[in-house]
């Protein structure tokens, strides 16, 4: 089986790569999709962010634990009206726009001095998707580099190197690591940084607040995991 850089022999990759699979999941939808009544109290019910399933010593998921819970504790009684209305707000302002979108969730947009979608990046997502056997569902409609997206393909890949292990597939196991380590160095790495500074500038409720401190912290541990740099700061 595959070894990388600062990962030794005894590492424990069946535990690793499904606690990536459930929290890129859970990204992916708090961030990709709008927000959904329903799924938001069952998170608070179900108590969702007591812990984390992956990269719970990072300080940046720490911190953002702290800003869910502190949301969470406020509507254990069930989520309010004006609750759900700001987090709606709250989500449009921020990847949606009104007059500006404040902390846009595609990739290419930061890539872009016209501050465009569908460019170059794009279809580099894409391709990366395609290969692993992924069409997004709204081909052509919308960018395929939505943070959330990406987030989802990680997800996707984790899964794959755990089916790798149970089927006692190495080479696909291989497979399914350097794929990680390629997409995050040529992607979500690159860009994410910024994307996060701008959430915690902007963002009104300490739900966004606390999503974009755990995307921080786990591409921070995935960096140190894959032996790659993560800036934690606006270059890029």
């Amino acid at each position: 089986m595959t070894t990388l850089p600062n990962v030794t022999t005894t590492f424990d990759w069946p535990t690793a790569l499904m606690g990536e699979t459930l929290m890129c999941g859970l990204l992916n939808k708090a961030l990709y999709e709008y927000p959904d009544r329903a799924w938001l109290q069952a998170l608070i019910d179900e108590e969702v962010f007591a812990q984390a399933p992956f990269a719970e010593q990072r300080p940046d998921v720490i911190t953002g634990l702290m800003a869910l819970q502190t949301w969470t504790s406020t509507y254990h009684a069930g989520l309010s009206d004006a609750a759900f209305d700001d987090l709606r707000a709250d989500y449009t302002r921020l990847f949606i726009g009104i007059d500006r979108v404040l902390a846009a969730p595609w990739e290419s947009v930061h890539f872009s001095e016209e501050r465009l979608v569908f460019q170059e990046k794009t279809l580099q997502v894409r391709n990366w998707y395609l290969r692993y056997g992924l069409e997004p569902e709204n081909l052509h409609k919308e960018p395929d580099d939505h943070i959330g997206l990406e987030l989802a393909f990680l997800a996707h890949l984790a899964q794959c190197g755990l089916q790798a292990i149970e089927q006692n597939e190495p080479a696909v196991f291989e497979d399914a690591i350097a794929a990680q380590r390629g997409f995050l160095a040529e992607h979500l790495l690159k860009w994410t940084p910024i994307w996060c500074s701008l959430v915690l500038e902007h963002a009104q409720t300490e739900f966004y607040r606390g999503m974009a401190l755990l995307v921080r912290g786990v591409l921070t541990e995935l960096a140190d995991m894959f032996d790659l740099k993560f800036k934690m700061d606006l270059t890029r």
